[in-house]
C-alpha cells in the first residue's frame, strides 16, 4: 500500500488520479501514527515552504516521515514535497526543512539575466538524466515533464539524478538511498510522468 501524506498543502486529486490510472493501491493519510503501515510514501505539496513545514510540525507528520525513512522504505517528494526534504529554504525568510538530504532551497536568480527570467518557471521543460536510477527506467536521457515553481534546490552533485535548464542549469531530481525527489509534477506530465510513478511503485 502506498500512502499520500496529507498535511493541507496542495491538491491531491491529480496525484490520486495518476496512481489510479496505473491501477496502484493508494490512500491519503493524515494520521502520522499510521504512516508506518505503508510500504511507500508520497510527499506532495503546492505553496510556500514555511507554511508547509508549519503544517508538518503541527500535525507531527515531520517526525513520522523521518521515522518512516529510517526503515529504508521508499519516499518520493514531488515539487514542494521535494524541497521539504532538504535542510532549509530561503522562501520568504529562512526556514528549516526535514533535513533528509543536505542542501538548501533558493529563488531563481533573475538578476543574473537582467530580470528577464519569468518567475514562476511554468510549463513543459526537459529533465536531463545525470545518473542511472530506477526512477527513470524506460525514459530517454532527455525527457519532458511539467513544472510550476519559483524556487529550486542547491545540493551536492552526489544526490543529483536530473537537471533542467531555465536561464541556467538547476537541480530537478534527486536521490539519497531510499529517498527520491522530483521538482516537476509527474502526475500532470502524461506518459512520461506516469512512467516515473510506475517506476516508483516498482522500487
Amino acid at each position: 500500500m502506498i500512502g499520500i501524506v496529507d498535511y493541507n498543502m496542495g491538491n491531491l486529486a491529480s496525484v490520486i488520479n495518476a496512481f489510479n490510472k496505473i491501477g496502484a493501491s493508494i490512500r491519503v493519510e493524515s494520521n502520522p501514527l499510521k504512516l508506518k503501515e505503508y510500504d511507500k510514501l508520497i510527499l506532495p505539496g503546492v505553496g510556500a515552504f514555511g507554511d508547509a513545514m508549519q503544517h508538518l510540525k503541527e500535525s507531527e507528520m515531520d517526525s513520522a516521515i523521518i521515522d518512516f525513512v529510517s526503515t529504508n522504505r521508499p519516499l518520493l517528494g514531488i515539487c514542494l514535497g521535494m524541497q521539504l526534504l532538504f535542510n532549509s529554504s530561503k522562501e520568504f525568510g529562512e526556514h528549516k526543512g526535514l533535513g533528509l538530504i543536505d542542501g538548501e532551497v533558493v529563488p531563481f536568480n533573475r538578476e543574473k539575466f537582467d530580470h528577464k527570467l519569468k518567475v514562476p518557471h511554468m510549463g513543459w521543460n526537459e529533465i536531463f538524466k545525470k545518473k542511472n536510477t530506477p526512477l527513470f527506467n524506460g525514459l530517454r536521457d532527455e525527457f519532458y515533464l511539467y513544472f510550476v515553481h519559483s524556487y529550486h534546490v542547491q545540493c551536492d552533485n552526489r544526490y543529483v539524478i536530473g537537471k533542467s535548464y531555465y536561464g541556467y542549469e538547476f537541480v530537478s531530481a534527486v536521490n539519497r538511498d531510499n529517498i527520491y525527489g522530483i521538482q516537476p509534477h509527474p502526475e500532470k506530465s502524461h506518459k512520461n510522468g506516469l512512467k516515473i510513478i510506475e517506476n516508483f511503485i516498482e522500487l
